[in-house]
């Protein structure tokens, strides 16, 4: 898997501070391991095929269901996870979690306090970069990842550009460290 630090979408300019690369799964499952409040944002793209055997909506309930980490649905794509018959814990646009994610005040869906570990996937490129900036420079205590295949430097942490084999096998390494069926 070769690396690469851009940014996918051209011109953009992330400014000094970029995401750490994750060469390995097996810090995602460190970071997920290690958070007390991880919070799965999924967007529309994750029910997109990319292979003949997984979608993203799949490893994201997959994920879910390995530590109990609640997964906000935005779009549309409420419905693709009740046909799974899975329940996200909630329902919001994607604009309107990451308002609430840089919110210091929100205490969660549950009531319970602050998320201090958001991963983010399958959302557009270009909604997730600027969700991500917001996150990077005004949410306080948050750490970030993006399990896009594509390199995202607003992220505390991300995949360099993958192929899309290779995104596959990394999520299968990182749901299996987690303990995922």
């Amino acid at each position: 898997m070769g690396a690469k630090a851009e940014p996918w979408q051209t011109a953009e300019i992330a400014g000094p501070k970029k995401a750490l690369l994750i060469l390995k799964p097996e810090v995602v499952v460190a970071m997920v391991k290690r958070a007390k409040r991880p919070i799965l944002v999924v967007g529309h793209h994750a029910a997109v095929d990319y292979s003949d055997d997984a979608k993203m909506i799949d490893y994201s309930i997959r994920m879910s269901k390995t530590g109990e980490i609640p997964i906000v649905a935005t779009g549309h794509l409420v419905a693709d996870f009740l046909k799974r018959d899975f329940q996200p814990a909630a329902w919001l646009s994607a604009m309107d979690i990451g308002n609430r994610l840089q919110d210091s005040e929100w205490q969660g869906l549950d009531g319970a306090g602050p998320y201090d570990l958001a991963l983010f996937m399958g959302l557009p490129y270009y909604m997730e970069f600027v969700i991500l900036s917001g996150l990077k420079h005004f949410s306080a205590n948050l750490k970030t990842i993006s399990l896009d295949r594509f390199y995202n430097p607003h992220a505390t942490w991300s995949f360099p550009n993958l192929s899309v084999d290779d995104w596959k096998d990394s999520f299968e390494i990182l749901l299996n460290k987690l303990g995922g069926k």
